[in-house]
């Protein structure tokens, strides 16, 4: 006797984080600005990051694209905005994948399906998870939303599961997500990049139901509604 074929909503579902989760977005940072400054000098790295900042605070997700173009606003040095351009949009970002990255990601396919939950813009962002390899390794399962913790609705419409598994560099958003979601998720706190250094000390509420140091812990973890 065969087993029956597995609802759709009798699965888990694992929820990817990419920045500082998969892909070390602090290095791509580090990396842009050391090219902003061979192109344009100290003062015009500084100028590109403060502008980055405020559009990040007027619109709510990390822009890099839309603020070149505010950047180029003027500036006549076309032939390094060029540059610049195709730096960024050929960023060899496979090279930035944490170790076991890919692995994690086909482990998960063997218990549960796994899917990226990002936030960003919605042109440059998907366009980095393809260019990772990201994209083709969830088979194409990609949610890219402006903030993460206002799509949970619209996510478990797309992907219905009997219940979630988060992993996130960000433990303020996985308060959030949890607070959202309740039982019907595990939230998993990966101690990888800027954002979980910051919050060495912070107190949440509720705190992460699992805290991993490296991507690569969470092969060989157990997830079920009890975790």
């Amino acid at each position: 006797m065969t087993n029956p074929v597995e609802r759709a909503d009798d699965r888990i579902v694992f929820l990817l984080d990419v920045d500082n989760t998969l892909l070390d977005n602090d290095r791509f940072a580090a990396d842009i600005s050391e090219r902003l400054e061979l192109e344009f000098g100290a003062a015009g790295r500084d100028r590109y990051w403060a502008l980055y900042a405020l559009r990040r605070e007027q619109l709510g997700f990390a822009d890099y694209l839309g603020t070149l173009e505010a950047f180029r606003v003027g500036c006549d040095l076309e032939p390094q905005l060029l540059r610049m351009s195709s730096a960024l949009l050929n960023y060899p970002f496979h090279r930035n994948l944490y170790p076991e990255a890919l692995a994690v990601i086909s482990r998960l396919h063997s218990s549960g399906q796994p899917v990226i939950f990002s936030d960003g813009d919605i042109v440059f962002q998907p366009h980095k998870i393809h260019r990772a390899g990201l994209w083709d390794a969830v088979q194409g399962r990609v949610v890219v939303s402006v903030h993460k913790e206002k799509a949970l609705e619209s996510m478990r419409r797309a992907y219905p599961a009997r219940h979630y598994v988060m992993v996130d560099d960000k433990p303020g958003l996985l308060a959030s997500i949890k607070q959202g979601l309740g039982t019907d998720v595990t939230t998993v706190f990966v101690r990888q990049g800027h954002y979980a250094r910051e919050a060495e000390g912070v107190r949440l509420h509720p705190p992460p139901d699992r805290v991993i140091h490296t991507i690569a812990e969470l092969i060989g973890q157990k997830f079920s509604e009890a975790s």
